[in-house]
């Protein structure tokens, strides 16, 4: 008898929480869009390098989880192998945006650090800051912005290179969010 009320009291236990699960909102996952261009869709010119001066898009996120203290950005272009091996090409990377930060404006200055604490570190074009997109003619890469949340400030300085940029997020991370867009340099 007492096996028996043990088993009762288990199974409702079990019944209760399964119950509490299915009817717990799932989480909202991270979202990242831009007023420039929509996810998936070609990037506008002034964005790339068919551009005599590109700036960089506007940008802004929703669904930040809760303790972020800091954004990290990477833009980069995986369509691309740079010599034979598995780097591709880092169009721009921005840490330590601040965490309560929502957006990012159209024409972020290409400068190491921001007045808000944001590190522009060298892109592969070897600059800081944003460097646009510039595909080939006539088939189209796909550039991906991701934005991770972390729960820290990243303790590195605009020399970091993105393998430290990423080992620093390592155990930090706390949401992602990515966008894609696509370009390619029309025929001459």
């Amino acid at each position: 008898m007492h096996t028996l009320r043990k088993m009762v009291l288990f199974a409702a236990l079990v019944g209760v929480s399964s119950l509490a699960m299915a009817q717990a909102p799932a989480p909202k996952r991270m979202g990242l869009a831009s007023a420039s261009f929509a996810d998936g869709a070609v990037i506008p010119d002034k964005y790339t390098q068919a551009s005599a001066a590109p700036v960089s898009p506007q940008l802004s996120w929703t669904d930040v989880p809760d303790g972020t203290q800091s954004f990290a950005l990477i833009m980069h272009d995986p369509d691309v192998a740079m010599q034979k091996t598995t780097s591709d090409v880092l169009h721009w990377m921005a840490f330590n945006i601040p965490g309560i930060a929502t957006s990012l404006p159209e024409g972020v200055p290409n400068v190491a650090s921001l007045p808000d604490g944001t590190v522009q570190p060298l892109n592969t074009g070897k600059k800081n800051g944003f460097m646009g997109s510039g595909a080939g003619c006539c088939v189209y890469h796909h550039y991906t912005w991701e934005l991770f949340a972390l729960d820290t400030k990243l303790a590195l300085g605009a020399d970091a290179t993105r393998d430290q940029v990423l080992a620093a997020m390592n155990g930090h991370i706390l949401g992602k969010a990515v966008l894609v867009g696509r370009f390619h340099k029309p025929p001459a």
